[in-house]
């Protein structure tokens, strides 16, 4: 019976086309597997629902990109006039006659620009006196003292580097 079966080519076209249909049906799964990968939205049923999501994600990241270069070159624009350099110089105004020895000093602090301001206090045992002077462009309109002038000149050698 098995002989009759084999030799009807019925039989045989029967088998080939389970055969086919099963490569085809591992074919489509598989394709079918391939596509939900492909497909990123979670409501996508097919190529072009992805596609429409991806192309407002896209948008959205242009927009949050302009946003961003706008609100970097406004941080950039506020820290060139921020303090980017800060130096101190202690010294003693009376050169040797004990009074008050190294505990004056000459701060600097200044922005990219050179722009800012040099704080000194002069100390003595009987009072301290606290100065502040504008600085513009690593200068000042008013008389600046060789402490003052080396707190500058070391702030500047900082934002060098």
């Amino acid at each position: 019976m098995l002989t009759t079966l084999i030799s009807n080519p019925l039989f045989i076209g029967l088998i080939i086309l389970a055969i086919i249909t099963i490569i085809l049906l591992v074919m489509v799964v598989s394709m079918q597997s391939k596509l939900k990968k492909f497909l990123v939205h979670i409501d996508a049923k097919n190529i072009g629902d992805s596609l429409t999501h991806i192309t407002e994600e896209v948008k959205v990241l242009q927009n949050f990109e302009k946003e961003m270069t706008v609100y970097l070159a406004s941080v950039e624009n506020r820290l060139r006039k921020s303090v980017r350099s800060v130096h101190t110089v202690r010294f003693n105004p009376f050169h040797g006659t004990g009074g008050g020895g190294n505990q004056s000093f000459a701060t600097a602090f200044l922005n990219e620009q050179g722009d800012g301001v040099v704080l000194s206090s002069l100390y003595s045992r009987e009072h301290v006196s606290i100065y502040s002077k504008p600085i513009k462009s690593y200068g000042s309109e008013h008389e600046l003292s060789t402490e003052e002038k080396e707190a500058i000149d070391s702030a500047r050698d900082g934002l060098k580097q």
